[in-house]
């Protein structure tokens, strides 16, 4: 079977056009060694291993789904107690498997797990318990799942640090750096003696996650920066947390750097404009990722997309106020339908000019239309039937991952209102 990093290779070498995809089911992998005394368990989100004269050290422990395969993965791997788990952030995916790890530390009779995080990892475990309900909601979207789900609980980190920190454990160093991207408590560390870095999500095979529209401020900008710091310190081997490892100088230093270039150029783009006096609605129609950059095959736009990243830019440096005066203190969207349905000589009329556009491929314009038209006459079956049409194929058109999920779950509210209504 052909390893990770031979296949990584081909990819970034332009052998193979695209990646074989992210893992997506919560079966972990086996461990796959890809350096002397170092493992990658490929899972929902990977678990790194290194292994020290002292135990083991974890970067992440993956989804609490993933979790026990993940410690079976591990233990056919090695036996030896795990000393420390670093949290590269404190998103779900990476932090969710940590009651498990627990659990086979206590029944092996091994000492207890010291997790390290950043600091500001105990403020986002505190937010979401603040936050459960509306973050059950954005994955019940997201992901696609049958109802709102979000874990309440979580396993704090024992060790924090602020700006950077060195783990040093059974003759391995870890420095530890503070980087605000994906999130504000991201951790990416360099292992001097295998010049290996891991990254979290900081690379993730698609394009950066800086942009999703469900989610709290991302750093597209201070990303590019965390991503330039770990190439200037020439790595040979990159250890993500989704996909798969990248071994080799050259390699590590040209994903590194051509993902810090895309998010470069969204960022210069965007503040180039906003410092010209425009609106959202121009930025978000003029900024472009550069042809060479979209082309790349770590760089599409299967999860997140560069639109978005631009909407979060906006939001960072310029506040909620798109520019537009009408929509400061806006009317209701009730309103604001009922007032243009009845322009239009009636909601059935937005309506079948929406599928009329929708029909065209003009799928933004349409999806204003229908969405005046069923908040108009939210008893309508017959719009609700073409809103669930409209979003049901603009969602095939769409390549992110957070663009489908959204479209999707327009499409089957329609449908459930369809069904209350008969």
């Amino acid at each position: 079977m052909t390893s990770m990093l031979e296949s990584s290779a081909r990819i970034v070498d332009g052998t193979d056009a695209a990646p074989r995809g992210l893992k997506v089911t919560m079966d972990a992998a086996p461990v796959e060694e890809v350096a002397a005394g170092i493992g990658v368990i490929e899972s929902f989100s990977n678990v790194v291993v290194f292994n020290t004269d002292d135990g083991l050290t974890l970067f992440d422990v993956s989804h609490a789904m993933a979790a026990k395969s993940s410690v079976a993965s591990l233990r056919a791997w090695s036996q030896d107690p795990v000393h420390t788990a670093v949290y590269t952030h404190g998103h779900t995916d990476h932090v969710g498997g940590a009651d498990a790890f627990n659990v086979d530390a206590t029944e092996r009779g091994h000492r207890a797990i010291n997790y390290v995080a950043h600091e500001a990892v105990i403020d986002r475990f505190d937010r979401y318990k603040l936050t459960n309900g509306y973050n059950g909601y954005i994955n019940m979207r997201q992901f696609r799942l049958p109802g709102p789900m979000f874990p309440s609980d979580f396993v704090y980190p024992d060790t924090t640090f602020r700006s950077q920190t060195t783990l040093d454990i059974g003759g391995r160093t870890f420095e530890l750096h503070h980087a605000r991207g994906e999130t504000d408590d991201h951790t990416w560390a360099w292992v001097p003696d295998s010049k290996a870095v891991c990254v979290g999500d900081l690379f993730i095979w698609q394009f950066p996650n800086a942009g999703n529209p469900q989610k709290v401020q991302r750093f597209a900008w201070e990303w590019a920066v965390a991503l330039r710091a770990m190439a200037a310190k020439q790595p040979e081997l990159m250890l993500p947390a989704h996909g798969m490892a990248i071994g080799g100088k050259d390699r590590v230093g040209q994903v590194l750097t051509d993902t810090a270039s895309a998010l470069e150029s969204l960022h210069e783009q965007t503040l180039a404009l906003m410092n010209s006096g425009a609106r959202l609605d121009d930025v978000i129609h003029q900024v472009r990722l550069p042809e060479e950059l979209a082309n790349k095959p770590y760089l599409k736009p299967t999860y997140d997309e560069p639109e978005f990243v631009v909407r979060n830019l906006w939001r960072l440096y310029g506040g909620w106020y798109d520019g537009n005066p009408a929509n400061l203190k806006p009317a209701t969207e009730v309103a604001l339908a009922t007032e243009v349905a009845t322009l239009a000589g009636g909601a059935d009329a937005l309506a079948v000019r929406a599928e009329e556009l929708a029909n065209a491929g003009d799928f933004r314009l349409a999806c204003h239309l229908i969405e005046m038209a069923a908040t108009a006459a939210a008893d309508s079956i017959r719009i609700h039937e073409i809103r669930a049409a409209i979003y049901t194929e603009r969602r095939k058109i769409e390549t992110s991952f957070m663009a489908t999920g959204i479209y999707r779950s327009a499409a089957l509210d329609s449908k459930v209102r369809i069904d209350e209504l008969s």
